[in-house]
Formats: C-alpha cells, sequence, structure tokens
C-alpha cells in the first residue's frame, strides 16, 4: 500500500501498543515498503520518523518487478478487485519496489540513528545483494516459504531469520526450517530457534 504521508503521530500509535516493554522482549520493526513513493527523500524521513518513534529496526523489501513476475499483459497477469484493478503485476511491482541502489544509503542512515537495517529478500539474487550489504539477518515473507533456492541461500549465510507464516501451511513451515537448519554450511542455521510472524496475508487497502 502506498501512503500519501507517514507522521510521526502515526508511528507513535503503533509504538503505543507495539514497543516492548522492560521485560517483554518484544521487537517493533517498521516497514519502509513502497511507502516511499519512489521518492529518496520521503524514504529518509520515514527512517528518521521511525527512529524518533521508537522503532529497534526499519525493514525493506528487496526485489524488482522482473523478479518477481513477467511483463505479460493478459489476464492471468492483471490485478482484479482492488484500487489496482486492471494493472498488471509487473507495473504495480514496478512502480512499488525500492530500488536497490538506495539500500546502501538508507541502511547507513538507519544505523547512525541507532536501527537495526534489515529486509526481506524475494529471490536468490537478492539474498546476494543483501549478504554483500552486511545485513544482520533476514525476513522471510510466508509467500516465500516454499521458494527453496532462496531458502539455501540464506542458511549458507548463518545469519538469524524471522519467518512470516500467514501464507503457508504447518508442514511448509516445517519443510521451511528443517530446509534452513540443513542448508547452513555448520548444520545449524543463524537462529536454532526462528521467530515466527503469524501475519495476515491480506492487508486493509
Amino acid at each position: 500500500m502506498m501512503v500519501e504521508e507517514c507522521t510521526h503521530a502515526e508511528l507513535m500509535e503503533v509504538n503505543m501498543f507495539s514497543r516492548d516493554g522492560e521485560d517483554c522482549g518484544c521487537e517493533l520493526a517498521a516497514e519502509l515498503s513502497a511507502n516511499h513513493n519512489h521518492d529518496l527523500d520521503r524514504a529518509r524521513r520515514i527512517v528518521g520518523a521511525a527512529a524518533e518513534s521508537g522503532a529497534d529496526a526499519v525493514k525493506l523489501q528487496t526485489y524488482t518487478a522482473d523478479t518477481l513476475t513477467l511483463d505479460c499483459d493478459t489476464e492471468y497477469f492483471r490485478i482484479k478487485g482492488t484500487i489496482w484493478e486492471g494493472r498488471t503485476l509487473h507495473d504495480l511491482y514496478r512502480e512499488a519496489h525500492t530500488p536497490w541502489e538506495w539500500h546502501a544509503p538508507l541502511k547507513e542512515l538507519a544505523e547512525n540513528l541507532g536501527l537495526e537495517f534489515f529486509s526481506t529478500p524475494f529471490d536468490s539474487t537478492a539474498v546476494d545483494f543483501l549478504d554483500d550489504l552486511g545485513v544482520a539477518r533476514y525476513k522471510i515473507a510466508s509467500f516465500e516459504v516454499v521458494d527453496i533456492p532462496p531458502l539455501r541461500k540464506i542458511a549458507a549465510t548463518g545469519k538469524p531469520v524471522v519467518m512470516s507464516t500467514g501464507m503457508a501451511s504447518l508442514g511448509e513451515i516445517e519443510e521451511a526450517v528443517s530446509m534452513l537448519r540443513a542448508g547452513s554450511e555448520c548444520g545449524e542455521w543463524g537462529n536454532p530457534q526462528p521467530p515466527f510472524s503469524q501475519c495476515r496475508a491480506a492487508h486493509s487497502i
């Protein structure tokens, strides 16, 4: 979802209900997603607002239209029943993606503000890119729980993982965890007891 404005008040509202108490052990990650509207200065402002509002981390999504879908205008690649009715998936993802050349400056800004910077990779090239960038962990989208090649690459990094499960069955989750553990060089991936995020697979618009 793209929004017109991101205010500190909106972030603080999230903060009141999501920020950890001293003994809670919870963590608040601010999702940048497509809210930058393809404006790097706006993306920087969102990162700054997240830091001022008490977030612990900022998370991106790392993909391009070409790594997610085909540039095809048949009915199977057209969106139905949303505010993007009639648009192709490729067109929407091209508009919504965060340019990869933005990742390094946004990571530097986030870390200078005391935020962890991490991302959701949507294919193997994105895993390699984020590893070269030096992210400390990966987020796995529930749609990607069944995408084995990126999981193997993530496992080989030995870095911690947060996995969403909204679109995944219990069997798919078990298979993904087994793949992550088996795929790491040391036989144990970066987080032996992974944090799971039970999320809605459909978001309000």
